[in-house]
């Protein structure tokens, strides 16, 4: 089939909607449901996107097994001018989002690619890895994926939970595959995406018992015995009055697997502990990091225009403190790029001639981001104080009869109220709306804990050599100067 068009996905996901449940309602066709279509069509047009014509260059490739054309967010590089290629695809992708959906296809094609590239980790299943990633490329899958156990007792490792499937693990073995039961979170996208990925973060200290949750797997979502329980929606009905909120919220679930068969064909880790806890080797942090690099670029962009517009409509942008503010913003926004155009520049091709991207410099804006992005929405608070709580409850009010009370006191400097107004529902859906602390949730933790991240990264398997090779080159300096005493021993002085 090759890339898809936005019609293609609906069509597909009409034809497989997953068995989403939110509250006591079963959704059955997504594609229809007000708090999904939204979603739904956010992600229609992008694959759309791939096929306008200003982006041909970047946005399409041909598939090396079939020739038609696939997206470029499955490109194997073998230049940094591929690398290039796949920075503006998912620059292009993110704009139409405002980058305000995370889990957009490439960022699982991104993650898959790697896989492939890195297959061989994967041992006997590496072949699955393989026509996996193709079968995934030539139909152009969305995909969604969980790797995290509910939040049950934490304390205790995946045998000791209340029941054993508590967390996902293997019931049994058959010849044509295995079953699965138990329960994973969180699928971002979950409710209107093709698959999901599967597997566990992290086994710390497992047992012989707990070799039955080092898994990983693919399945069609609408898979039998697969339900997914989606959180409460933020979608809302008014595209005036929730600008962002009506169009983007990425819906969550949680994935229970109800004795789930899963063919052999479809395993790349089976009860394999090592592999489960050393999975980073595949270096799939490249493109992820690469590409949420470039997400998380487009959204401070789009934070630091609300507060460059609203603060000019409100002539708040002449004072010393807010320009500080903003600068703050467009400063994590140009450490973002400079990390980007680093982590291609630098990037070094492997024994076969691949390159990707250098994940140093995109580590360190993982492990900044999920800080600067809380900050950025307390410096709108800052800037925009009460304009983010006092404007009125609906654009309705200008057909009503207190339409000239809005029309001269929610009116800016320069700009009429409606104007005023629409600025400040966008920065409303952001900074203080349930779709907006959403998102604050999302980047401080959709790559994991922050702490644990910085500690591992940046310092555990951090590179120290050259910051000991200035100390020790420092400390050289007294061994040098003590050396030179000794060759030069001070002048006794003479007696007369």
């Amino acid at each position: 089939m090759g890339a898809r068009k936005g019609i293609d996905y609906i069509q597909r996901l009409k034809e497989h909607p997953p068995e989403t449940w939110i509250g006591k309602e079963k959704v059955t066709d997504p594609t229809a449901h007000p708090l999904i279509r939204p979603a739904v069509e956010a992600t229609a047009r992008l694959y759309d996107v791939q096929w306008a014509e200003e982006h041909a260059s970047y946005m399409l490739h041909r598939s090396p097994d079939t020739g038609g054309l696939v997206g470029t967010s499955f490109l194997v590089p073998r230049s940094k001018e591929d690398l290039y290629k796949r920075r503006l695809q998912s620059l292009i992708w993110a704009q139409q989002t405002f980058g305000l959906m995370g889990r957009s296809p490439d960022f699982l094609n991104a993650m898959l690619t790697a896989w492939y590239i890195n297959r061989d980790f994967f041992g006997p299943y590496a072949e699955n890895v393989k026509k996996y990633y193709e079968y995934v490329r030539d139909n152009d899958l969305f995909l969604t994926h969980v790797l995290i156990d509910p939040q049950v007792d934490r304390s205790k490792p995946p045998s000791e939970q209340p029941d054993e499937y508590t967390y996902l693990g293997v019931v049994r073995e058959t010849d044509g595959g295995i079953i699965v039961r138990g329960a994973k979170m969180l699928a971002t996208s979950g409710p209107y995406a093709d698959e999901v990925l599967v597997w566990p973060f992290h086994l710390r200290k497992p047992t012989e018992k707990d070799y039955k949750y080092a898994i990983s797997f693919a399945v069609p979502l609408d898979t039998p015995g697969l339900r997914l329980i989606a959180r409460e929606p933020y979608t809302r009905s008014s595209t005036l009055d929730h600008p962002l909120a009506a169009r983007f919220d990425e819906l969550d679930a949680v994935a229970v697997f109800d004795d789930v068969f899963v063919p052999w064909e479809r395993v790349f880790i089976y009860q394999d502990v090592e592999r489960v806890n050393t999975i980073w080797k595949v270096n799939s942090n490249a493109f992820t990091g690469h590409q949420t690099s470039i997400r998380l670029l487009v959204k401070l962009q789009f934070l630091a225009g609300l507060l460059m517009k609203g603060t000019e409509m409100v002539q708040t942008n002449q004072f010393p403190h807010v320009q500080d503010m903003i600068g703050e913003v467009t400063t994590y926004i140009e450490l973002v790029r400079a990390a980007i155009i680093a982590s291609e520049a630098t990037a070094e091709p492997n024994a076969d001639g691949i390159y990707m991207p250098n994940v140093v410099p995109l580590y360190a804006v993982r492990n900044s981001g999920n800080r600067w992005y809380p900050r950025v929405i307390e410096i709108m608070h800052l800037v925009f104080a009460g304009g983010l709580m006092y404007q009125p409850s609906s654009f309705d009010v200008f057909d009503s009869p207190i339409a000239d009370d809005i029309r001269k006191y929610y009116r800016g400097a320069t700009v009429s109220a409606e104007e005023k107004i629409r600025l400040f529902k966008l920065a409303q859906d952001l900074a203080i709306s349930d779709f907006g602390s959403r998102h604050v949730l999302y980047e401080r933790f959709y790559a994991g804990d922050p702490m644990f991240l910085r500690i591992q990264t940046q310092y555990s398997a951090y590179d120290k050599r050259e910051a000991l090779a200035l100390v020790e080159r420092a400390l050289a300096l007294y061994r040098e100067e003590e050396a030179a005493k000794a060759e030069k021993p001070e002048a006794k002085e003479m007696k007369i």
